[in-house]
């Protein structure tokens, strides 16, 4: 590969880390084996800071830019967030309403589960509903739907592996 700077996150499609590289995995690292990645991570991505630190963890993430910007919430560099799956609350589904008709068929019979909304007397029933049929009969909502489990929150993704560059030039500060 070519000369890269300590610390440098590359995409690589292999299934290997190539020498001087480590995969982005989390893997816990010596501070003594390795001062100088050390001296650029720090112990922001885990470790204890004394005797050891953690490379980047990757796996199931995608990469976004530290900092802040317009209408986004600040970004600090090392943090984590998100969520694989998530529930919607009912403030967080469109406004909508489910119209109910009612219609003119005969009821089956007086067992309430074979009822339908109709204008017409069933055996031994009295007809509540206005003769108006196949009209809507309230804007309000018959009944709560959605089952309140969680669902898939990821974008389209493709595997591959990052990687972080564990020898190689110091990067100059701009």
């Amino acid at each position: 590969m070519s000369e890269a700077y300590i610390g440098e996150i590359r995409i690589f499609g292999g299934n290997f880390a190539p020498k001087d590289w480590a995969l982005c995995d989390g893997q816990i690292i010596n501070i003594a084996s390795n001062s100088a990645l050390y001296a650029i991570l720090g112990n922001r991505y885990g470790g204890d800071g004394k005797t050891t630190f953690a490379l980047p963890n990757l796996n199931g993430r995608a990469a976004i830019h530290q900092g802040t910007g317009v209408g986004l919430t600040p970004r600090i560099i090392g943090s984590t967030g998100g969520a694989s799956s998530v529930t919607l609350l009912e403030n967080e589904i469109p406004s909508h309403n489910h119209l109910a008709n009612c219609n003119n068929l005969q009821p089956p019979n007086n067992d309430p589960t074979g009822a339908i909304w109709t204008d017409q007397q069933g055996k031994g029933s009295i007809p509540v509903y206005t003769p108006q049929v196949n009209k809507p009969m309230n804007l309000m909502t018959v009944n709560a739907v959605g089952g309140g489990q969680p669902h898939n929150n990821m974008q389209p993704y493709l595997g591959l592996n990052f990687i972080i560059c564990l020898y190689g030039e110091w990067p100059p500060k701009s």
